[in-house]
């Protein structure tokens, strides 16, 4: 069965961007709700693709925008929340509050065919409270009888507008020396590109439905190594020093609370206490290829 008319909740991010674009060249129609159309203007020129103001946590409207799609993708996640049992309120709004309206609204509208945004590491003994919620959410997702589920498990991603190589890069141009809390933290960065191309194949595809896939780049990094490659790549190499636990907490503590928003925080540094790479106990999907670091990030970081 092809799946012509795609409901895309996060479409409006970084990830979803990439994602909307193949499904419109695939001549797939594509709504994308958000709070704010602003926010979502760089959609506005594919032409198979409606931006949509609408709060996806009011179930009504939650409703009225399940009905009469054929498949929905949920890319929905938030990195940072205030702190909570077993986890904090931003993670259990994004994270696990979204997925069971939505997993609702998709029973009430016939809507089978459910795409999911989960991440690398979930698990619901994880030592963050990210990673616990991020799990919860995916288990909700998968256990709704009637649903046909595909769950997807990005490491960090990068690409042209990503927020992880280009912040380090940015920060090495202003900054004499990057002291780093989690510098040994060992990451498997994914392109943008083969990860909405992995949404996009699992769409039509029976074989992928239950399943959960890893989405990992070809070779392993160190939280080190990555801002090193961010400096070499933007022309402004710093020396990267490495915290003592202590001290990486400290600066995360600091960095939470900066003005626009957190840099880091100390969740973020209890995701880095395990490794972010293929964990081998799920499947990679069909073909996968990936791209290599390498092959894109010189460009886009020398730019």
């Amino acid at each position: 069965m092809r799946y012509e008319s795609i409901l895309l909740i996060g479409g409006s991010g970084f990830i979803g961007a990439h994602i909307a674009a193949r499904l419109v060249a695939g001549g797939r129609t594509v709504t994308v709700p958000t709070r704010h159309r602003e926010r979502a203007k760089h959609l506005l020129v594919l032409p198979t693709a409606q931006v949509v103001e609408a709060n996806v946590f009011d179930e009504a409207a939650l409703n009225r925008l399940t009905a009469g799609v054929d498949a929905v993708i949920n890319l929905v996640g938030v990195l940072h929340s205030r702190p909570g049992s077993p986890w904090g309120p931003e993670f259990e709004h994004a994270h696990v509050v979204l997925p069971r309206l939505l997993a609702r609204a998709c029973e009430r509208g016939h809507v089978k065919r459910v795409l999911h945004m989960a991440a690398l590491g979930a698990s619901a003994d994880g030592p963050s409270m990210y990673q616990r919620s991020k799990a919860a959410g995916e288990k909700i997702m998968l256990d709704v009888a009637g649903l046909q589920v595909s769950s997807f498990r990005p490491s960090v991603v990068f690409g042209p507008e990503d927020h992880f190589l280009n912040l380090f890069a940015r920060m090495q141009a202003l900054l004499p020396v990057m002291v780093l809390g989690g510098a040994d933290a060992r990451f498997q960065p994914v392109f943008v590109g083969d990860v909405a191309q992995a949404f996009v194949d699992a769409l039509d595809d029976p074989a992928t439905i239950g399943k959960v896939y890893e989405l990992v780049g070809p070779h392993i990094y160190t939280l080190r190594e990555l801002v090193q490659l961010a400096g070499v790549y933007s022309g402004h190499k710093r020396p990267v020093i490495g915290l003592p636990d202590a001290l990486a907490r400290l600066q995360a503590g600091f960095l939470e609370h900066m003005p626009g928003g957190p840099l880091m925080s100390r969740d973020n540094l209890d995701s880095m206490k395990s490794d972010n790479i293929a964990s081998g106990r799920y499947a990679l999907p069909p073909h996968w290829k990936p791209t290599p670091l390498e092959a894109v990030a010189p460009d886009y970081l020398r730019r």
